[in-house]
């Protein structure tokens, strides 16, 4: 593989607790009975479709209460270990190109990603506000391929969830899953590289 493409949360960095636990905070404040369970099984779309799959009413005032919470739970927010050292060697490799593709607005990845240093290993950033459909539709992949002039043919999409292998597939890319995070299970039975740790990354041919 020449082009490797990086979904975010859940992938480089750990924010599933830094978004989840004030969503369900949300939730319960507004009277909605939704375990942590319920809503982690979202983790890693929009913000605007998870709460409209969540089928709350006012689903942009309740994104816009959650989102004001998430100031107070940057704490739980980390990059993976052997992330760093892995994304670094990649970028530093003249014949690879690297990129982000990810549901995060640009003010969000800023806010999140670029205070642990990892945007300056990067070719090229796609983020939601620059497509028309998020994850699970292949359009944010599809625009990190026309950014780094890639050949699809060479091209893998790195993630964690069961959105990132649809979006992969459907761009007709293949698909490593983040195995630091996410055990395969029936969910990723079409998962083309199944990954343990980071630095399997730079085993892929």
């Amino acid at each position: 593989m020449k082009y490797f493409i990086f979904d975010v949360d859940g992938t480089l960095i750990d924010t599933e607790k830094m978004y989840m636990l004030p969503l369900h905070k949300t939730l319960l404040e507004n009277g909605y009975d939704f375990s942590y369970e319920d809503v982690v099984k979202l983790f890693g779309i929009t913000s605007m479709d998870t709460v409209r799959i969540l089928g709350v009413k006012n689903p942009v005032d309740i994104r816009d209460q959650w989102f004001a919470k998430i100031k107070d739970y940057t704490q739980y927010a980390h990059v993976y270990d052997g992330i760093e050292d892995v994304v670094k060697k990649l970028h530093a490799d003249p014949t690879i190109k690297t990129a982000i593709a990810t549901s995060k607005v640009e003010a969000e990845f800023h806010r999140d990603v670029t205070k642990f240093g990892l945007d300056q290993y990067f070719d090229a950033f796609v983020f939601s506000n620059e497509i028309k459909k998020g994850k699970p539709a292949p359009d944010m992949i599809l625009k990190g391929i026309e950014k780094l002039d890639a050949d699809p043919a060479a091209t893998i999409y790195i993630g964690d969830t069961k959105f990132d292998l649809q979006a992969a597939h459907a761009a007709n890319v293949q698909f490593a899953l983040a195995g630091w995070r996410t055990k395969k299970t029936a969910d990723f039975a079409d998962t083309d590289y199944d990954l343990k740790t980071p630095a399997d990354l730079l085993t892929i041919q």
